[in-house]
């Protein structure tokens, strides 16, 4: 009889809303075409949202 026994405990991924979103949200994330926003360091995206936000 061993000593040590060794679990592992897994949980489901946890949807916020309860609503079914998180799935929609996976599924839209695995898509080819997705994007992604990251930070721009060199300020291009503030400078296109300056124009967008000005042209108000």
């Amino acid at each position: 009889m061993s000593l040590f026994h060794h679990q592992q405990i897994v949980f489901q991924p946890i949807d916020p809303l309860a609503d079914g979103l998180g799935d929609d949200i996976a599924a839209e994330q695995s898509e080819p075409e997705h994007f992604e926003l990251t930070e721009q360091l060199d300020g291009r995206l503030a400078d296109k949202w300056d124009a967008i936000l000005s042209e108000d």
